[in-house]
């Protein structure tokens, strides 16, 4: 086991957990910064194919507050975001990511239009694109699959939690299965799949939460965003927290359930997120998760001092 903790550390740069920065600099052999677009779609959960108010968690701008501004172009919005980027660092390569709303919920040819857009962009390695697993027609899955033999193709799925009970709370609008279902389509596709998965919602056991975990260890998934639940403000969420107060965790126990996720996962998985972003000016709750830098600093101290590694409990 020691000989094992100690090849996976080497494998990760020294860290204690297959960091999606590692991975990129593995791959591309340098570091890879995102740029968040706007490709102006919308939902089915929103516009009436399976629902009108969306999920109970997601904001007006359908989890894409810090995407680009889609009244221009993509190549616009990228190079407005490369701008932002080389202000700080000089920059070479990029992740065009397509985050507000479901963003493969419109006609092919319109969907062929932006990410070919992209793609084109030479200093863009991969293309992210986040969408519903309700949502990957025949068409569509053929046309990722093109796309995918050209540069990377990720695609992100938002489960949220393997539950049923919950999923409904939160109206996510579909089943497992059909979460399965595109699973399985995406990889028979050869195409890379990351998994949203939000901590502590409302109801949910820390068993619970673990048990997610351990369902995704069972599919053939890449990668995992692990976020934390925010109360953002003008959600449903927001209305429910204010008439009956759920349990928000602090920052400590955040970073125990995070420590417990991290041993239990299955190592190969690459983590995108362990934490996430809410924007600050809808933020309501948990305010301590503003301060992300030291949210992440006090997450590592925390494995080095329980000698905490991604598949510890994984391997038994």
């Amino acid at each position: 086991m020691a000989e094992n903790q100690e090849l996976k550390k080497k494998k990760w740069d020294g860290r204690p957990y297959h960091s999606l920065d590692c991975e990129l600099r593995r791959q591309f052999g340098e570091k890879v910064y995102k740029i968040t677009l706007n490709g102006g779609m919308s939902c089915p959960n929103r516009d009436g194919k399976i629902g009108t108010k969306g999920c109970i968690f997601c904001s007006a701008k359908g989890s894409g507050d810090f995407a680009g501004n889609s009244a221009l172009s993509v190549s616009g919005q990228l190079q407005e975001g490369k701008a932002q980027l080389l202000r700080k660092r000089p920059v070479r390569s990029y992740i065009a990511y397509f985050q507000a709303f479901t963003n493969t919920y419109a006609p092919v040819p319109y969907l062929r239009k932006i990410f070919t857009e992209a793609m084109e962009d030479p200093e863009v390695q991969v293309l992210s694109i986040a969408t519903r697993p309700d949502c990957l027609e025949d068409d569509v899955l053929e046309l990722l699959t093109r796309l995918n033999r050209i540069k990377p193709v990720w695609v992100e799925l938002g489960l949220q939690t393997a539950h049923e009970e919950t999923a409904r709370f939160l109206r996510r609008g579909y089943d497992l299965e059909v979460f399965d279902h595109a699973v399985k389509r995406l990889r028979d596709a050869g195409i890379t799949v990351i998994v949203h998965v939000i901590l502590f919602l409302p109801g949910e056991t820390e068993a619970m939460m673990l048990e997610t975990i351990d369902c995704l260890n069972r599919r053939d998934i890449q990668g995992i965003k692990l976020q934390l639940l925010h109360v953002l403000e003008g959600t449903d969420l927001a209305r429910i927290y204010e008439d009956s107060p759920f349990h928000i965790p602090d920052m400590e126990e955040y970073i125990r359930l995070l420590g417990k996720c991290i041993a239990r996962l299955r190592p190969d998985i690459v983590i995108h997120r362990l934490t996430g972003d809410g924007p600050k000016d809808l933020l309501i709750a948990p305010q301590w998760s503003r301060a992300k830098r030291t949210v992440l600093n006090r997450l590592h101290q925390y494995l080095k001092e329980n000698d905490i590694w991604q598949g510890k409990e994984y391997y038994g």
